[in-house]
């Protein structure tokens, strides 16, 4: 570049300068007479200079680090070339030049589902040129420009393969799924032929219409509210069936501490019965005196009680 200029800037310094001079040299002086040889030279040599801004800048052509240059001579793709500065006929010589650095090509198209839902895909394919094949991607495509475009037209193919395969649905549940999918398509259907290497493949978006996503998220909200409302149910069963067993379990222990109480008493009147009457008699003061709290009555009747 700081070449090109200095082949642009120079030319035209020194063909404002020789103007000047052809100007001067063709102007009459004070006797009338004007100097015709230096006007003659000064316009030779600013046509030469004219010559040089046109035919040098054009000439120099610059193939930076990262890329390779296709020349073609009158049309002909002859030689690759690689960085580096080059002086050829900006006529006879075009340089075509080719990045060897990963490129992407930006895709946007529409497709249907498998039930015939329309929608817009927007997908990413990155690339990166064979550098060694950089002549044949020229005389068999004509350049980058032309192979892009079969590779973006693959792609499509692919990826509307791939998506009307499934439902809408499907589409909208499993979508990052559906990415690697396309990739694999992608990658098998770009040959050896496209003297390229495609290193990623990205699904980045699908949009269907705004009525057909509303319609798809009211039937998820009514799944999950469903599936809440089920398993609710389940819940308020389980503790049903709980408090079932704990009720069961609790009228289990009742009735087996009323069978024990019940046989504790039978035990005790089969006990009492064979008792004779002191014995009846000992043990019913015993009760009465450890129940007893000490005080005595306030009215007593008869000699019988403090007996």
């Amino acid at each position: 570049n700081n070449m090109k200029a200095l082949f642009i800037i120079l030319p035209i310094v020194l063909l404002i300068g020789f103007i000047f001079w052809a100007f001067i040299a063709f102007k009459p002086n004070e006797n009338g007479k004007s100097n015709i040889v230096q006007g003659i030279i000064a316009s030779i040599l600013a046509l030469i200079s004219l010559s040089v801004l046109i035919i040098v800048p054009g000439s120099i052509h610059q193939v930076n680090a990262g890329e390779v240059a296709v020349v073609k001579i009158w049309g002909d793709a002859r030689e690759v070339r690689s960085a580096g500065i080059y002086f050829d006929g900006w006529l006879s010589h075009k340089y075509e030049i080719y990045d060897c650095k990963v490129q992407q090509i930006p895709i946007s198209t529409s497709a249907y589902s498998n039930d015939s839902q329309p929608m817009d895909i927007e997908l990413y394919v990155q690339y990166q040129i064979q550098q060694e094949n950089a002549m044949k991607i020229a005389t068999n495509y004509g350049g980058l420009d032309m192979l892009e475009g079969r590779i973006q037209t693959v792609s499509i193919e692919r990826m509307k393969a791939v998506l009307s395969k499934y439902a809408a649905k499907e589409l909208i549940k499993t979508r990052n799924t559906i990415s690697p999918e396309v990739e694999q398509l992608v990658k098998e259907a770009i040959t050896t032929d496209y003297f390229v290497n495609i290193t990623t493949v990205v699904l980045t978006n699908i949009d269907f219409s705004d009525a057909f996503e509303k319609s798809v998220e009211d039937t998820m909200i009514a799944e999950q509210e469903k599936l809440k409302a089920k398993y609710e149910n389940e819940k308020a069963e389980e503790k049903a069936k709980t408090d079932l067993e704990i009720a069961t379990k609790e009228a289990e222990a009742q009735k087996l501490l009323a069978d024990a109480e019940a046989y504790a008493l039978n035990k005790l009147n089969e006990t009492w019965s064979s008792l004779t009457n002191v014995q009846k008699e000992a043990i019913l003061k015993k009760q009465f005196i450890e129940q007893w709290d000490g005080k005595l009555p306030d009215t007593m009747v008869g000699d019988s009680f403090l007996k």
